[in-house]
């Protein structure tokens, strides 16, 4: 009875649009005062266009410009995702038609760019690749073994991402994958040049290294709002919601929150965290009272950028560690 109520409830919210669904104040106080009390740095809530609450603590302001960490994959997603719309690569295609020493091995020649993209391509994670003198990323990724079979898993971390990049590369010819990111995503999107973290050969980590003021970090929430405009078609976007098999709620750079109102409530920080082995991400959600369109993209240490189209929603939290819990924190945001 309680989840059926739940589920009423939720898609009477979800129905209301921008004119009934507008939040209320007092919540958004709340969820600011959870953020903050877990050392949160930003807080920003933008519905319809229009800004509901901007508040910085922590020494933080409007212009400084935070890390967002994990939060960096979702715009080489984007690239990926244009790279496609552009017919540079096919995301169901095999890694080895551009990765020749894969073509030898029997298990990896099966392995598509879209694993790559979603980490259930199998690849052990290397997150020594993390660090700030790796050598030579991408041929480490590469030369990484096999963890389980492709499709079978979901494995979190830069390997995956760093074959990813020598793919692009390669089928970019004279154009560098961080010169087609900034030409063909974040200029569009009104973005500069980020913090790459080059490696002693010069390839950028995909992983994570940006920094970003929550204003513009919001940006990204507008192009979901928007369908993709103005970087790729809502056909491309929608790449983004598929989820795998290994883990339905995520995809390509975005947490979902599909699996809500009866889906497991779970932190998907600690759940990264343990063993991939450990993690069981069936039926699995970030909120099990918000709406089932919300996304997030998220980062360590408490980053978020959620979005919630049908209530034409985006909401940014950038913190410095500590503890949080999306569940709280969407709880007190969306209902006080």
């Amino acid at each position: 009875m309680a989840d059926k109520l739940r589920a009423a409830l939720l898609l009477t919210f979800a129905l209301c649009g921008t004119a009934l669904g507008q939040l209320r104040l007092p919540a958004l106080r709340s969820a600011a005062q959870y953020s903050a009390f877990h050392r949160g740095l930003s807080f920003l809530v933008v519905q319809d266009g229009r800004t509901l609450l901007e508040e910085y603590s922590g020494g933080a302001t409007a212009e400084i410009e935070l890390r967002i960490y994990s939060g960096t994959k979702a715009f080489w997603n984007l690239a990926a995702l244009a790279a496609a719309q552009d017919s540079i690569l096919d995301l169901d295609e095999p890694v080895a038609n551009t990765i020749t020493a894969w073509r030898k091995d029997a298990a990896k020649s099966r392995i598509t760019i879209r694993q790559l993209l979603n980490f259930d391509s199998g690849l052990t994670p290397e997150f020594m690749l993390q660090q700030s003198e790796p050598g030579d990323r991408d041929a480490i990724a590469i030369h990484a073994p096999l963890l389980a079979r492709p499709g079978a898993a979901f494995i979190y971390g830069p390997a995956s991402l760093q074959v990813f990049h020598r793919v692009l590369k390669t089928k970019l010819h004279s154009e560098s994958p961080m010169r087609y990111l900034e030409r063909r995503v974040l200029g569009k999107l009104g973005l500069g040049a980020q913090r790459y973290l080059p490696d002693r050969a010069g390839n950028p980590l995909l992983a994570s290294g940006f920094v970003l003021t929550a204003r513009d970090w919001a940006k990204l929430g507008a192009l979901v709002l928007h369908n993709g405009s103005p970087v790729i078609s809502q056909q491309w976007l929608a790449q983004c919601w598929r989820g795998s098999a290994a883990n339905p709620m995520f995809g390509f750079g975005w947490w979902n929150n599909r699996a809500a109102p009866s889906g497991r409530e779970i932190d998907v920080e600690r759940a990264i965290d343990a063993h991939w082995s450990a993690s069981d991400w069936r039926n699995a959600c970030l909120c099990r009272d918000a709406p089932r369109d919300l996304v997030a993209c998220i980062g360590s240490g408490h980053q978020r950028l959620y979005v919630v189209p049908s209530l034409r929603l985006i909401v940014v939290r950038q913190g410095d560690g500590g503890s949080f819990s999306d569940g709280t924190f969407l709880r007190l945001l969306l209902h006080g």
